[in-house]
């Protein structure tokens, strides 16, 4: 993912954007905006959106309706979100990269702020292992692996297939490298490796290509 060279916040009601002023306090160029219509692209330009539930139109699992059409162009995330007014596994399944609740803490909501403009997903880890074993559950596994998929999973090394399943399990950089013992450098090379033998763009891509597959990401105890 190329530098985000802004944050967009969408934010459709009459207070004012505190996220914004703090995403501003740690040196980040943002623009709100107040309404769907000022929304624009600029192809030169890196911009990361932000869309607050509050005050929009959602669907029926409490998503931004905006939200649909932005996540197949530019990387989307929701903030200001009630748990209790958004079924949270539609939104990973969506694409969109995080969840920002209302009722965070301020240096929860700059850390996850952090993360996903780091290309890094913001999900509750209870969250990222539930959808996994729910969409394990749904999907048959191929009786036999594609030609492309076969020649994919030959190209993945061990510890590259181990890395995939802590991906799987929400585990984060850091995460995975205090588990494998090894530097956050180290597990950032391993998973551009990994998106570039898979052809996926990001984390959720890989989520959903690792899905049919899972039997061959196990990691030995």
């Amino acid at each position: 993912m190329s530098k985000i060279d802004e944050v967009v916040f969408l934010h459709q009601v009459a207070s004012p954007c505190h996220l914004a002023i703090l995403a501003e306090s740690i040196g980040l160029k943002t623009r709100v905006l107040s309404s769907v219509e000022q929304l624009e692209a600029n192809a030169n330009v890196n911009s990361f959106y932000l869309l607050s539930q509050q005050g929009a139109a959602l669907d029926a699992n409490g998503i931004p309706l905006i939200a649909c059409q932005l996540v197949k162009h530019v990387p989307v995330a929701l903030y200001q979100v009630e748990r209790e007014q958004l079924t949270a596994d539609a939104a990973l399944l969506m694409g969109l990269r995080g969840l920002l609740f209302s009722e965070e803490r301020i240096d929860l909501l700059l850390t996850g702020l952090r993360k996903m403009l780091a290309d890094e997903l913001w999900f509750d880890r209870p969250l990222m292992s539930q959808m996994l074993r729910q969409l394990i559950r749904r999907v048959e596994a191929p009786d036999e692996l594609s030609e492309q998929s076969s020649e994919m999973l030959q190209l993945l090394t061990k510890r590259e297939k181990t890395i995939i399943q802590l991906v799987s399990s929400g585990a984060r950089n850091k995460e995975i490298a205090n588990t494998l013992n090894i530097s956050e450098h180290t597990v950032k090379a391993h998973i551009s490796s990994i998106f570039r033998k898979t052809q996926a763009r990001n984390r959720v891509e890989l989520l959903r290509w690792a899905q049919s597959f899972q039997s061959q990401f196990i990691v030995s105890g």
